[in-house]
């Protein structure tokens, strides 16, 4: 019997709109991820170098599975422009049988 993997949604952000497509494409040509959204623009407001910095950026809504997030994040280390690429998973709790089964046969 074949183990149930674990839905996530996962996100990271970009500067830029090309930079968000290229790594959207990238983790559903390989993939790593089912679908990926994009969503512009978003505030962000974080700390850098002890500094309080606000910039707009684009955010990347990944749906993947639990197993991908390793080489997700590796994926993200090679490509991504930022120094610390953002990637943050929460457990998808509940949603559709139909969908929550497309997301499993389309992440490899």
């Amino acid at each position: 019997m074949k183990a149930k993997r674990v839905p996530v949604l996962a996100t990271t952000t970009t500067a830029t709109m090309d930079d968000a497509g290229k790594i959207a494409g990238r983790l559903v040509e390989e993939k790593l991820a089912a679908c990926v959204q994009i969503v512009e623009p978003v505030l962000s407001i974080y700390r850098w170098q002890g500094a309080v910095e606000r910039e707009q950026e684009v955010l990347l809504l990944i749906k993947t599975t639990q197993d991908r997030i390793p080489l997700i994040a590796e994926l993200l280390d090679a490509i991504h422009p930022y120094e610390v690429p953002e990637l943050a998973a929460t457990p998808i709790a509940a949603g559709s049988a139909a969908y929550l089964s497309w997301l499993e046969e389309n992440v490899r």
